[in-house]
């Protein structure tokens, strides 16, 4: 255990223990990934399914396209690399998911502890947008007894599931399948229907709907203000994406260049090298009863080769700094797509006849400033041109609020619905708001997330109560063993399609793990949820636990030895004994260390292999399971928090 610095903490009462189990903690919808993780390295699929679905309405969704901040907070990342708990949540939904025909283990897994405990009273509640945070409120507000209609703009629902990602990365059918779920609810939907245009705000009041409820996220993409950036065959990356997954394609050049360093911006790229026609299921069923779907794709891989569409990708960031995952940018590499990082757009040249002939950029030295800020900086003399006839903005989303009138008593701000963020109420008590649309981009978990909150809002708002969420915390006794040779297993990532098959296709490019890779992977968890709990009543200091240590992580550390310590180290000997640290700078080592000392571990890499625990002769290292979850209780509220205040 080296002397770097350490966030420093007493394990007590609070949320330390939580905060260790750091996938749960770090999801937005605390699904605990460490118990779907262990149950299926156990062969235990089913209930690894219901515990991923236990929080969250759109696991198989999410098994998907999920960001997985449980991922990026894996502890097994601090030993080597993540678990790959997003796949594994994948591999698990393709057998018990609504996608498998299913439909009671969706209806089943839902942890109604998580929903208010009384019941509604029938009160017909309006939801607009049938994206994630949409169809979350109404999956929610149904099952408690509240008669909930979905309005949706397209002709399906979705939201940017549909309209947003690529076909190739999320499966229509699985959507569908889980939205049906959802619905099987008893969840009225009625597409074809946009606010503003056949209803308003007011109009929905007056049909009787008691709350309403806005998940219309940010249709709209952006553009930067540069030079050419009207012209035709420059568009945003979202308007292109929503034609390309309704399989009715922008009309692109041979030479594409996408701007932006985001996985919006690779989904755009990837999107856009591959054949249109293959968008055509029709024309693809024909060709394989005509037996020559091998020769067509063969056809499209020497055209692909050949030069037959060039995608390039310019970004501000450098190739470390770039916000989109990695897998993304080496798929996409491996797809083709040019990388340009470290420059930027600066305009986008014609020729003489005023047709687009380039995207003309300028070096990058730097994103952000000394204080983090985003200020990029550039090198004005150091311009080059990227030859081009299509320019794709995916650079961010915009809002549409066209919809609200004065009457409808709904204040925006920068763009976005104004809310109360604890509650999700806007300045009309009688309507909420979330996900994308009032707190900005974010992930579909988030959106979840935070349609979760809004949907006990809305039943406060009409029960006029108030609904907290509790931790309920349990220890138990580990009787756990680890799998062979776990601390040595290498991260494997999901099976993909070849890259030049994945180029002239749309078909789903990364498939599931088979069965036996799948228990290997989750085998590597380290189970974070069990613990080393230290009695120090038993403790005689033997030392045997800090010898024994595999990570040589535990460490006795005597008074003398923090006091004497010029760094964060002496914080640590006031908090343990209360005493200023002038005080002890006055006493002598062998004064201090008969005070007592301190046993010291590094959390971040335990692999929790339990020798401290056997070795210790006096039974003062234990291993204990620690499991928590939350629970909605509800209390009477004459003044409810969710009023807007």
């Amino acid at each position: 255990m080296s002397d770097r610095l350490y966030q420093i903490e007493a394990p007590d009462a609070s949320e330390y223990w939580t905060r260790m189990v750091k996938c749960q903690d770090a999801c937005p919808v605390h699904t605990n990934a460490c118990g779907y993780v262990t149950a299926i390295a156990d062969g235990r699929y089913e209930e690894a399914y219901r515990i991923a679905r236990a929080t969250n309405p759109f696991a198989s969704i999410c098994g998907r396209v999920c960001g997985a901040p449980c991922e990026a907070n894996c502890r097994r990342g601090d030993v080597d690399e993540p678990v790959s708990i997003r796949a594994l949540k994948r591999f698990v939904t393709d057998k018990y998911g609504p996608e498998s025909g299913q439909y009671a283990s969706h209806r089943e897994g839902c942890d109604k502890r998580m929903l208010p405990p009384n019941q509604g009273e029938g009160e017909r509640i309006a939801v607009v947008g049938a994206g994630v945070s949409g169809l979350t409120v109404a999956h929610d507000l149904a099952q408690i007894g509240y008669k909930v209609t979905v309005f949706e703009a397209n002709s399906e629902p979705g939201g940017m599931l549909m309209v947003g990602v690529p076909i190739f990365r999320l499966p229509r059918d699985l959507v569908r399948h889980e939205i049906d779920a959802v619905l099987s609810l008893g969840v009225e939907l009625k597409c074809n229907q946009r606010l503003g245009r056949d209803f308003t705000i007011q109009s929905l009041r007056a049909e009787g709907y008691k709350a309403i409820f806005l998940g219309i996220g940010l249709p709209k993409g952006r553009k930067l203000p540069i030079p050419g950036a009207d012209l035709p065959n420059v568009y945003d990356g979202l308007e292109f994406l929503r034609s390309f997954n309704e399989g009715k394609p922008l009309p692109v050049g041979r030479r594409v260049v996408v701007i932006g360093g985001g996985n919006v911006a690779y989904d755009v790229a990837r999107s856009a090298i591959r054949p249109f026609e293959a968008l055509n299921p029709k024309q693809q069923k024909a060709e394989m009863e005509r037996g020559e779907k091998t020769a067509y794709d063969v056809a499209r891989s020497a055209l692909r080769m050949s030069g037959d569409k060039e995608v390039h990708l310019v970004c501000l960031e450098s190739r470390k700094e770039m916000p989109a995952d990695e897998r993304e940018i080496v798929e996409g590499d491996e797809e083709g797509i040019h990388l340009h990082s470290s420059r930027g757009p600066r305009e986008i040249v014609t020729d003489e006849d005023g047709a687009l002939r380039a995207l003309r950029v300028v070096k990058c030295t730097s994103v952000f400033d000394e204080n983090g800020k985003f200020n990029p900086t550039f090198l004005e003399n150091e311009t080059e041109e990227i030859e081009a006839d299509t320019v794709l903005f995916a650079i961010g989303q915009t809002s549409d609020l066209s919809f609200l009138q004065p009457g409808d008593n709904v204040e925006s701000e920068r763009g976005l619905i104004k809310v109360n963020r604890e509650t999700y109420q806007t300045t009309s008590p009688d309507v909420f708001a979330c996900g994308d649309i009032a707190h900005g981009p974010r992930l579909f978990i988030d959106a979840i997330a935070s349609a979760h909150i809004a949907a006990r809002s809305m039943h406060d708002f009409l029960r006029k109560t108030r609904t907290d969420v509790v931790v309920r915390k349990q220890w138990f006794p580990a009787a756990y063993t680890m799998a062979e040779n776990w601390y040595s297993l290498d991260r494997r990532e999901p099976p993909v399609l070849e890259s030049r098959e994945r180029a002239v296709s749309v078909d789903v490019t990364e498939l599931s793990f088979p069965e036996a890779e799948a228990r290997r992977q989750g085998s590597r968890c380290l189970k974070c949820n069990v613990n080393t709990v230290f009695d120090t009543s038993k403790c005689i200091a033997c030392n045997g636990c800090v010898d024994i240590c595999p990570q040589n992580l535990i460490r006795l550390v005597g008074m003398s030895a923090l006091v004497q310590s010029d760094n964060h180290w002496q914080g640590l000997a006031e908090q343990a004994l209360g005493v200023p640290m002038s005080q002890f700078k006055a006493m002598k080592p062998e004064e201090l260390d008969a005070l007592g000392a301190i046993m010291m571990k590094d959390e971040s890499t335990c692999i929790r292999c339990a020798l401290c625990a056997t070795r210790c002769p006096t039974n003062a290292i234990t291993m204990q399971r620690f499991e928590y979850y939350r629970e909605c209780v509800s209390i009477p509220a004459p003044n409810p928090k969710v009023l807007y205040g």
